[in-house]
């Protein structure tokens, strides 16, 4: 997979912008102005990937959301990206009658059925525009990326398919259908971006098998259609695909119930956990101080900071996958080189004698002194780094400030214990009933995960104790009981996932952190380090991936849309590892299991490993889930 999926769709939205037709080459060209209108939906997409700065580039002067008021700007063109719902195409047809813009280029996110497309062509005649709509096209892009390796489907309804979706007590088979439907079709946009038709592997009865037995269906109907066929021809001579095929792993949340519940301890796990990390970006509310403002003034508001965390951004793609302590380390080395560069520069201007003078002194100097002119063309390069470094230490300090308030270093080490079902240090009623540690919410987590690993469930007895302690700290107990029917259920259909033997080892607190010149106060945050452990999404990969053979993945079917009859049998044909592989969770990932992934991928030479998920929730947002379940 030479190019990633990340490039692939960025490549693709480029190329709507710039009218679907491959961007031109030379820099010298002017880009043809024109605007951008999305939905929602189109917005998620094209945020991620493409910043402001890069549509201007391509063109694109306003960018403005399909249902808002726009005013006709009738000598521009307009690029449409957006969903083939009805409110949409009636807008559409409503913006022809209005006559917006000069002409029209609709474009799709996914494919849009033949009556809606009628829908369009009645209004268009009816407006006398219809040599103004130039072209319609279907994208094929209906998935979100976030990173090279990681894609969810949707963000802005995705209730509609989360776990509470596909897991309700009361859920109609034509609902289920219609789920089922919408992740097939954004998996079905994947795989088309992606170019490539994968072999398909699922556990038996779940939502996971229903996707994939619709997914071989969509993909084998289209492979089978020669003319139409979107995998075959150009986008696939481009010779971009090794001769292998991808394998696509589809698993259900129900696999692993104590990974989206768990505490984490490495940086963009935290931040998603405990920040509102959302479509790569992370807003925060910076109060201003502590300080309680003086009696009868008005409360100092609260200032709402956006940062994006990009992939150009190095401290970001070198350390996101790293425990905690390790990022606050990096951050202050990090401001350490940038304040020594900082004083070269000022030291330069002192010894020039040119204090407070105006830059125009400057540059008459500069031919003189060759290093004054490195020192100042090195100025952006600078301020670049000054800003990373402040974000990082923004986004750090306030993560900080969780782990200690809540003392999560002592939850992320005690669940780890729970998952590998090593001896604990102290007992979980005192955890629960400790006033100090952590949020109600962060005492219920730890305790489902108890109730979730526990090889015997606790004894009545013991339970209503728990009870007692959990209501005592505030909590709200509905969670459990979803937790307990899912338990009792998955009892009789399978053995509990196993965790691998994942270890923590304290490793004394910080040294170098804690000399008084640092931005972190690190004293009382434990320095744990990750002992390399497979999570059970991890190690179904492994096995099916590996072709290892392993009760736990040896039932699973094997689809293969290429071959003629859909023959249904669980005996792969090909007996060779992959290179390549796709894992997607039905009902909700989280940022824990991707990483994982990331860490076993280090670790295998040459194989590339791709994580989606239908949605990403974080654990409060997954705990929310399980109330809502738990009150029926």
């Amino acid at each position: 997979m030479a190019a990633s999926v990340r490039e692939k769709q960025t490549v693709a939205l480029k190329r709507m912008l710039n009218f679907n037709a491959p961007p031109l080459k030379n820099a010298a060209a002017e880009p043809v102005w024109k605007v951008l209108i999305y939905d929602r939906f189109g917005q998620d997409i094209i945020s991620p990937l493409l910043s402001v700065k890069e549509l201007r580039d391509m063109g694109i002067t306003l960018h403005l959301l399909l249902h808002s008021d726009r005013d006709p700007i009738p000598d521009v063109p307009a690029v449409y990206f957006v969903m083939p719902t009805e409110e949409n195409i009636d807008r559409i047809c409503q913006d022809l009658r209005n006559q917006l813009y000069e002409s029209y280029y609709l474009n799709f996110i996914s494919a849009i059925s033949r009556s809606k497309l009628e829908d369009i062509a009645s209004a268009a005649l009816a407006a006398n525009a219809v040599t103004q709509v130039t072209k319609v096209y279907d994208q094929y892009l209906n998935f979100i990326t976030l990173e090279d390796d990681m894609f969810t489907l949707c963000h802005q309804n995705k209730e509609l398919i989360s776990y509470h979706a596909i897991n309700r007590a009361d859920i109609q088979d034509t609902e289920m259908e219609a789920i089922m439907d919408t992740v097939v079709d954004s998996l079905f946009c994947f795989f088309v971006t992606l170019g490539a038709v994968p072999i398909i592997r699922c556990p038996r009865g779940n939502a996971a098998e229903m996707v994939a037995v619709k997914l071989d269906k969509k993909l084998r109907e289209n492979l089978r259609d020669a003319r139409n066929s979107l995998f075959t021809g150009d986008n696939m001579a481009a010779g971009q695909f090794s001769f292998q095929r991808p394998l696509f792993v589809l698993v259900d949340r129900n696999v692993d119930m104590a990974t989206p519940l768990h505490h984490t301890w490495t940086y963009q796990a935290l931040i998603h956990d405990v920040l509102d990390l959302q479509l790569n970006r992370v807003v925060m509310e910076e109060g201003a101080g502590a300080d309680p403002s003086p009696t009868g003034a008005r409360p100092k508001k609260k200032i709402r900071k956006t940062y994006d965390l990009t992939a150009a951004d190095k401290f970001w793609q070198k350390h996101k996958g790293s425990p905690f302590p390790e990022v606050a380390e990096s951050v202050q080395e990090e401001l350490d080189s940038y304040r020594a560069q900082e004083d070269e520069v000022k030291h330069l201007k002192s010894i020039m004698g040119l204090e407070g003078e105006d830059d125009g002194a400057i540059s008459m100097l500069s031919d003189n002194t060759a290093k004054l002119t490195s020192a100042v063309s090195s100025l952006p390069e600078l301020l670049e780094k000054k800003r990373l470094i402040d974000l990082h230490t923004n986004v750090a300090t306030a993560v900080l400030d969780h782990i200690k308030s809540r003392k999560l270093d002592v939850y992320f080490e005690y669940e780890e214990k729970l998952m590998s079902k090593s001896t604990l240090d102290k007992s979980l009623l005192d955890i629960i009933s400790d006033p100090d540690a952590g949020t109600p919410e962060d005492k219920m987590r730890l305790f489902l995960i108890y109730y979730i690993t526990a090889q015997q469930a606790p004894s009545e007895s013991d339970l209503e104790q728990y009870k007692t302690a959990l209501l005592d700290a505030g909590c709200d107990l509905s969670p459990l009981n979803y937790i307990k029917q899912w338990k009792a259920f998955t009892k009789m259909a399978a053995t509990p996932a196993n965790y691998g033997n994942s270890g923590v080892k304290p490793m004394g607190l910080f040294s170098r952190v804690m000399n008084s010149g640092s931005q972190f106060v690190m004293e009382g945050v434990k320095n744990l380090v990750l002992k390399q452990h497979n999570l059970p999404v991890t190690r179904i990969l492994d096995n099916l991936m590996e072709m290892k053979s392993n009760p736990e993945t040896d039932d699973y079917r094997y689809f293969d849309p290429k071959m003629l009859r859909g023959s249904e049998s669980s005996i792969p044909r090909n007996k060779n590892p992959f290179q390549e592989a796709i894992v997607f969770v039905v009902g909700g990932g989280n940022y824990i299991e991707y990483q994982n992934l990331v860490d076993y991928a280090k670790f295998k030479q040459g194989k590339k490993v791709v994580y989606g998920c239908s949605e990403l929730s974080n654990a409060a947002q997954f705990t929310k889930q399980l109330s809502q379940l738990g009150q029926k």
